[in-house]
C-alpha cells in the first residue's frame, strides 16, 4: 500500500471531506477582534486544512482559524484577529504551506 494520498499532499489519503470544517483554537472575547476572509486554492483534504490553519496561527494577531474546506474548489478560511495584519504576511503562510491565496478581506 502506498503512503502517497491521492490529493498529493502525502497526509490522509483521500479527498472526500468535502465541507470539512476545522477550528484550530477557540474564539477570543475581545474587544479589538476583527474577522478576515480569505479565498485559498489547492486544497482537497484534511491534511491541506491541518497545513494552513497550522501556518496562519502562526502569524502574530490570530486568535482564531476556522476553514471550510471546498475539495478541488477554492477553499474558505476565516481568521480572527486581535491586530492589524497585512495581507502580505497572510498570503506568506497561505503559501508557506503550499496553496494559492486568492483574495482577502474584511
Amino acid at each position: 500500500m502506498s503512503n502517497e494520498s491521492s490529493c498529493g499532499c502525502g497526509g490522509c489519503g483521500s479527498n472526500s471531506n468535502e465541507g470539512l470544517t476545522i477550528t484550530a483554537k477557540p474564539s477570543e472575547e475581545t474587544m479589538n477582534q476583527n474577522n478576515i476572509t480569505l479565498k485559498i486554492d489547492g486544497m482537497t483534504c484534511s491534511h491541506c486544512v491541518s497545513s494552513v490553519t497550522e501556518e496562519l496561527n502562526e502569524v502574530p494577531g490570530v486568535s482564531n482559524v476556522e476553514i471550510i474546506l471546498a475539495a478541488g474548489g477554492t477553499s474558505t478560511a476565516v481568521i480572527t484577529t486581535n491586530s492589524a495584519i497585512e495581507n502580505s504576511v497572510l498570503e506568506a503562510a497561505v503559501t508557506e504551506a503550499g496553496y494559492t491565496l486568492i483574495s482577502a478581506s474584511v
